[in-house]
């Protein structure tokens, strides 16, 4: 009779790292609606997100929501990437950033803002 040996254990799969750039994304999309509405309503805040000249606003804004979405999802990796997170809640906080970006981009939304 043939005896069975003992597999070798595979690590767990685990699903932070992808979580982590799944939400930064949402976030990353949030922090680029709200800045840009920001500065089309702000002349303190259009002034400051000014980064080069010929551009106006426009370059201090996707700038900083760039730089946010990177920081975003270095510390959530950081945070979650051996781990195994509730995925579900984490893809409709995503979903519900994306969708209130959309609306914040919407003309006739922001201009009720």
């Amino acid at each position: 009779m043939l005896s069975r040996s003992a597999a070798p254990l595979s690590p767990p799969i685990t699903n932070g790292s992808g979580a982590a750039a799944i939400l930064s994304a949402g976030i990353g999309c949030f922090a680029l609606a709200a800045l840009a509405l920001a500065a089309d309503k702000s002349p303190a805040v259009r002034s400051f997100l000014n980064f080069y000249k010929p551009t106006g606003p426009l370059s201090g804004v996707t700038t900083s929501a760039i730089l946010i979405w990177i920081i975003t999802w270095v510390l959530l990796e950081l945070l979650w990437r051996n781990r195994t997170v509730a995925f579900s809640g984490i893809k409709i906080a995503a979903l519900f950033l994306l969708a209130l970006s959309f609306l914040l981009t919407f003309p006739p939304v922001g201009d009720l803002l």
